[in-house]
């Protein structure tokens, strides 16, 4: 099933993300993980890319055996940033070969060996020259690419941001997942802005529910996240208490989600972070609300 499908049904949906695991050795443990998410039957599940691509072909192998043993939905993350043409498409077809109909285009991050490399000649700069390498493939995929409800760490202002984002749309992205906020407004202030530039495509908002104080430095540096002080309060209140910590955030992280489905929002993603337990109490959490 495609996700533009689940997206426009009007039906009140939680999804979940997942990631592949590092290593070989590693790889029953996640895929344990990702089997008891999906047994929650969520509308759709990602699978991002490993970090890099080392571990790419885990991304497919995950994201097949969700869809195929549980019958849910899934999405498949590719990157290309750095990336060879030849590369890029024998994943496409790895993808197609799959049977998976989602693919999450991003760029990736940039390694860290080549950070100070000239990128002129590469063959992918951008999130949008996948998007376009997708739309040439033989193939009838539904696109998702990704936004900032803030800003994009490495653009110059807001405005900018939105207007490669609406590239990406025109290039022919069927929907757009948020990186993650912590404050909603942030979110309704950037889909008014979006819309009046033109952008028309579902956006899914991605929350992540912060269940111990650790994440907290990790979710600044990797999305630049303003933190309200509601948030903050809870984390110096039980930041220090694991289990209470991991409450809280769960019950922050629900009332995010209760405030966006008021407003209209159909589809919340959520990034689990292969954290069964997680995923779970936040879905009986909203059990009356979603019928399930």
């Amino acid at each position: 099933m495609k996700i533009i499908d689940l997206l426009t049904n009007n039906t009140l949906s939680l999804s979940f993300e997942v990631f592949p695991p590092k290593t070989e050795t590693s790889f029953e443990s996640v895929q344990t993980a990702t089997e008891e998410i999906a047994k929650l039957k969520p509308s759709f599940m990602s699978v991002t890319y490993g970090a890099g691509g080392g571990t790419s072909q885990y991304t497919l192998d995950i994201a097949k055996h969700i869809k195929e043993l549980y019958n849910v939905p899934t999405l498949a993350h590719l990157t290309c940033v750095s990336s060879t043409k030849e590369t890029v498409r024998q994943k496409i077809k790895d993808i197609q070969a799959a049977d998976i109909q989602n693919v999450m285009a991003l760029r990736g991050d940039i390694p860290a060996e080549l950070a100070d490399a000239d990128r002129s000649q590469w063959d992918y700069r951008y999130a949008i020259d996948l998007i376009y390498e997708l739309k040439n493939a033989n193939a009838d995929f539904c696109i998702g690419c990704a936004c900032y409800p803030e800003i994009h760490p490495e653009s110059e202002n807001q405005k900018e941001d939105i207007r490669r984002l609406k590239e990406k749309v025109d290039a022919g992205c069927d929907f757009i997942t948020t990186q993650m906020f912590f404050d909603n407004n942030l979110l309704y202030n950037f889909l008014y802005k979006i819309r009046e530039a033109g952008i028309t495509v579902p956006v899914i908002p991605g929350i992540m529910p912060i269940t111990n104080a650790n994440q907290v430095e990790r979710a600044i540096k990797l999305s630049g996240s303003f933190m309200p002080q509601r948030f903050k309060s809870l984390v110096d209140m039980f930041g220090s208490d694991p289990a209470a910590m991991k409450q809280a955030g769960i019950a922050y992280a629900t009332d995010q989600i209760i405030d966006l489905y008021a407003n209209q929002i159909t589809n919340v993603h959520v990034y689990s972070m292969n954290k069964p337990d997680v995923a779970e109490k936040i879905q009986a959490n909203l059990s009356d609300i979603l019928g399930k």
